[in-house]
C-alpha cells in the first residue's frame, strides 16, 4: 500500500473514532439527563417544517412590532432539537439578538429562584407547606394575615392583595418623595443608588416601606384565586433565616454553579458587559432611563434587583438547565438537586375544587382550554407547568411528553404599553406547532394544519 493510501487509511480510522467518540459522549450526556444539542429528526419531528413556521411567527411578530428581538428554545427528551435567536436588541436594528444574550425574566423568577429555594429547604426539612403566614414572619402577618397557610399563598388564593406599587407609594400627589424612602442625593441614611437612575435608596427602605405597606394591606375574605406577588418579595429574607445563607449564595451553591448555568442570576452587569444584556424598557415614570440589565420591576428595583419576584436574567439555555433538571425528576447529570416527591408536590394544581389551576409557585395549564388567554398549546398536559413573564418571557414544561419551551423576549421595549405578543398568540402558536409536528412525527395526527 502506497503512504499515501496509508495515510487515507489512518485519517478514516481517525475519523471513524472520533464520531464514535462524540456519539458515545452524546449517549453518556442523555443517559445522564443533561441537555445536549441535537435534530428536529431525532425527536421526530420535520425540521424544515419547523424552521419554516417558526420563522413565519417570529418574522409577522416582528414585523408587527410585538417585540424587537426573541430567543426560541426547544428540547425533547434532553435534546434541543431547536435554539434560534430572531431580530434586534432594540429597533435601531444595530446590535442582533445572539443565543448568549441575557434578556429579564420578570415573574418567571418566581419559579426559577424563590420558589426553587423553598424546593430545597421543603427537601430539607426546612420549610413547611402547611405552616401559617404568621408562624414565618410574625411581625409582618398579623391579625388577619396571622392563620394563612403558606399553601395557599403559594397557590395564590389565600386572599392577598394582587400587587402594590412601592415606588409610588412613596411619592406624595405633588411627586415628591416622602420621608425616608428615595432622594435625589446620596448620604449616610441613603447610601444606595437605584441602578439606571440619579436615585438614592433609604437604607432601611425594605424594611420600614415594603414590609410595612404589605402588613397593612387588605386580605380578602374571598379565598379564590388571584395572583399576588406580595409574598415572594419575603422569600429572599425567609431562605436567608432558614439556611443561614444568603438568598443569591443559597440559588448559587444548591443550583446554578453545579449546573452551569453562568448566566442565571441577579444584577447582570457586575458579571457581563452591556453588550450582552437586551434593553427592557424605556421608563418614563420612574427612573426616567432606559432599562439595560436593571430589574423591570419596580419593586425589585426597590430592593436593589435581588427579589423573589422579579430581577433575573439569562439566556435561553441556562434556563433551560433549570427546567430540564425538574423534568428530570429533580436530577441533572449524575446530581440529585431536588427529592422526585418534591418536584412533583410543588408543580402538581393544588385547590382544582376551587377552581384554582396553580402549582405551587408554578403556573399550569387552564383547566378549560381558551386560546384567547392561554399562554401555551392546547396540547399541554394537565402535568406540565412552568411560568410567564410581564416582560414577554415563558418557560413550560411538559413531563408527559418530556418537553421544553423557553421563549425570551423584550416585548415592552420601547413602553409596555405593547399587547401584540398576545394578540398575535406568539408563544401559543409556536408550542402549538411543536405539537402538532410531534403527532405527525409519532402517527397519530388526525385534525389540523396540514403543510406543503
Amino acid at each position: 500500500m502506497s503512504k499515501f493510501l496509508r495515510y487515507i487509511s489512518f485519517v478514516f480510522v481517525l475519523f471513524l473514532f472520533s464520531a464514535s467518540s462524540i456519539n458515545a459522549q452524546y449517549r453518556i450526556n442523555r443517559s445522564a439527563g443533561e441537555l445536549v444539542l441535537g435534530s428536529p429528526e431525532e425527536v421526530g419531528v420535520d425540521g424544515e417544517i419547523l424552521s419554516r413556521e417558526i420563522s413565519k411567527i417570529m418574522t409577522e411578530a416582528i414585523d408587527s412590532m410585538a417585540f424587537p428581538g426573541a430567543q426560541v428554545l426547544l428540547a425533547k427528551g434532553g435534546i434541543v432539537f431547536y435554539k434560534s435567536s430572531f431580530g434586534f436588541h432594540t429597533y435601531d436594528s444595530l446590535r442582533k439578538v445572539q443565543d448568549s444574550d441575557l434578556y429579564d425574566l420578570a415573574s418567571v423568577t418566581k419559579v426559577t429562584a424563590a420558589t426553587l429555594a423553598l424546593m430545597k429547604l421543603y427537601d430539607e426539612g426546612l420549610f413547611d407547606l402547611d405552616q401559617t403566614f404568621g408562624y414565618y414572619f410574625p411581625k409582618i402577618a398579623n391579625g388577619d394575615k396571622a392563620e394563612l397557610r403558606i399553601r395557599e399563598i403559594l397557590a395564590h388564593q389565600a386572599g392577598l392583595k394582587a400587587w402594590i406599587p412601592y415606588w409610588s407609594e412613596s411619592q406624595r400627589k405633588n411627586g415628591k418623595w416622602r420621608w425616608n424612602t428615595v432622594k435625589t442625593d446620596s448620604s449616610r441614611r441613603f447610601p444606595t443608588r437605584l441602578e439606571g437612575t440619579g436615585l438614592f435608596l433609604h437604607k432601611d427602605f425594605k424594611e420600614k416601606k415594603i414590609y410595612k405597606m404589605i402588613r397593612k394591606s387588605e386580605v380578602s375574605e374571598d379565598k379564590t384565586y388571584l395572583y399576588s406577588g406580595l409574598f415572594f418579595y419575603l422569600i429572599p429574607e425567609l431562605v436567608e433565616r432558614l439556611s443561614g445563607v444568603e438568598y443569591e449564595e443559597y440559588l448559587n451553591n444548591n443550583f446554578y454553579q453545579p449546573l452551569y448555568a453562568e448566566t442565571l442570576g441577579f444584577n447582570p452587569t457586575n458579571r457581563f458587559s452591556l453588550n450582552r444584556i437586551v434593553p427592557t424598557e424605556n421608563d418614563t415614570f420612574f427612573r426616567q432611563a432606559q432599562l439595560q440589565g436593571v430589574v423591570h420591576d419596580e419593586g425589585a428595583a426597590m430592593m436593589l434587583g435581588v427579589s423573589g419576584n422579579a430581577g433575573l436574567f439569562s439566556n435561553s439555555m441556562d434556563l433551560a438547565k433549570v427546567y430540564q433538571m425538574l423534568l428530570n425528576d429533580g436530577k441533572y447529570g449524575t446530581t440529585q438537586y431536588l427529592k422526585a416527591e418534591t418536584v412533583k408536590e410543588f408543580t402538581s394544581v393544588q385547590f382544582p375544587e376551587n377552581d384554582n389551576r396553580r402549582g405551587l409557585g408554578f403556573d399550569k395549564p387552564l383547566l378549560e382550554y381558551n386560546e384567547r388567554i392561554s399562554s401555551v398549546a392546547k396540547d399541554a398536559s394537565p402535568e406540565s407547568y412552568g411560568h410567564t413573564g410581564y416582560t414577554g418571557t415563558l418557560v413550560w414544561a411538559d413531563p408527559a411528553n418530556d418537553l421544553l419551551f423557553i421563549f425570551l423576549s423584550n416585548r415592552v421595549y420601547p413602553t409596555r404599553n405593547n399587547s401584540k405578543i398576545y394578540s398575535l398568540n406568539v408563544r401559543p402558536n409556536i408550542h402549538n406547532l411543536v405539537y402538532e409536528l410531534l403527532r405527525i412525527g409519532d402517527g397519530t395526527y388526525t385534525i389540523g394544519t396540514h403543510w406543503e
